[in-house]
């Protein structure tokens, strides 16, 4: 993707996103400024991850120069009115899968966009549907601490997420954590303009 002279700054640590950005041949740098990712409890769905994406973003503000997009993004899984980040430990994991089991919960997604003078922000919601999960078979995902950098507990594209996962509704990228053709579109948006 030619970027246009903008440097993209990816301000996330995680791989499944950096993968992604490699994966379409967009040039960036990651960088991460750690923040606590603490929301007010009256937030609620959308909401949360579109105000943590913006808190993500408040420790770049004041060194970014022109040219320069930030780019942040926070994923949680939205289940019952709850909201499932990443599990705490392995007893938190087993806990989110028994609850995830025969069900079906949407994954939010947010990506926000910095830039010197401005903010935006795009919100992605895919809905998953969990067949039934035996205890057993949770117990074994756990055991290979997966779980524990994912919110929701899970991972779509892992075995598990392959085998129990029975069917969903939007993007299936969102669910891993970045909705890509969305960012896309929003990226060429902004460097065009």
């Amino acid at each position: 993707m030619d970027v246009k002279g903008y440097e993209i700054i990816l301000a996330s640590g995680s791989p499944r996103r950096k993968a992604f950005f490699e994966q379409l041949g967009i040039p960036f740098t990651q960088k991460v400024i750690p923040v606590e990712e603490v929301y007010p409890k009256s937030l609620s769905g959308q909401a949360i991850v579109e105000y943590l994406v913006k808190l993500k973003a408040e420790p770049f503000k004041s060194t970014l120069q022109e040219k320069q997009i930030v780019i942040t993004a926070d994923t949680i899984v939205w289940h019952q009115n709850q909201c499932l980040g990443k599990p705490k430990n392995t007893a938190e994991a087993t806990q989110m899968l028994n609850a995830l089991s025969d069900t079906s919960h949407q994954v939010m997604t947010a990506v926000g966009f910095l830039q010197k003078n401005s903010w935006d922000s795009i919100c992605c919601t895919s809905e998953v549907n969990f067949s039934k999960l035996n205890p057993e078979a949770i117990a074994a995902y756990v055991a290979t601490a997966s779980p524990l950098d994912k919110a929701g507990a899970y991972g779509i594209q892992d075995a598990f997420g392959m085998h129990y996962i029975h069917s969903i509704q939007g993007s299936y990228t969102n669910i891993i954590g970045l909705p890509v053709a969305q960012l896309v579109e929003k990226l060429e948006e902004i460097i065009t303009n």
